[in-house]
């Protein structure tokens, strides 16, 4: 937004596909970029993403903020070395962070999580196919 960077909020984005999720979210960036959203685009999120990537980040991570119970952070993505079957590569890399309340979500659970989204982030068809 013309006023710095901002968490908007994607309401029901458990039903959206991944279609739906990118309409939304260019439409909330639309609003932001003409300073136009609203109280209800910015409150009442239970899960948040933040991407420090597009500040040049490498390890950057978020906070959750209430009432949020976890945060996850994307990062830049750099070229760095890689063991890759037994061979030093430069491969793109992106680092992820996933801050949570312990209280509320077991730390197997959430680190399940992650690991899913690294291997959809690695692979894009396992989200059109659901896997």
């Amino acid at each position: 937004s013309p006023r710095g960077i901002i968490s908007c909020t994607l309401k029901d984005a458990q039903s959206m596909t991944v279609r739906d999720l990118e309409h939304e979210i260019a439409a909330l960036s639309d609003r932001a970029g003409r300073d136009e959203l609203s109280v209800s685009d910015l409150s009442h999120s239970t899960f948040g993403i933040v991407d420090t990537g597009v500040a040049g980040s490498m390890l950057g991570t978020g906070i959750i903020n209430y009432p949020q119970s976890a945060s996850m952070g994307t990062n830049a993505v750099k070229r760095r070395v890689a063991v890759v079957n037994g061979k030093v590569e430069a491969r793109p890399i992106m680092y992820t962070a996933l801050n949570y309340d312990h209280r509320l979500i077991d730390g197997r659970e959430a680190v399940t999580f992650l690991c899913s989204v690294r291997d959809k982030l690695e692979d894009p068809s396992r989200m059109l196919l659901d896997l």
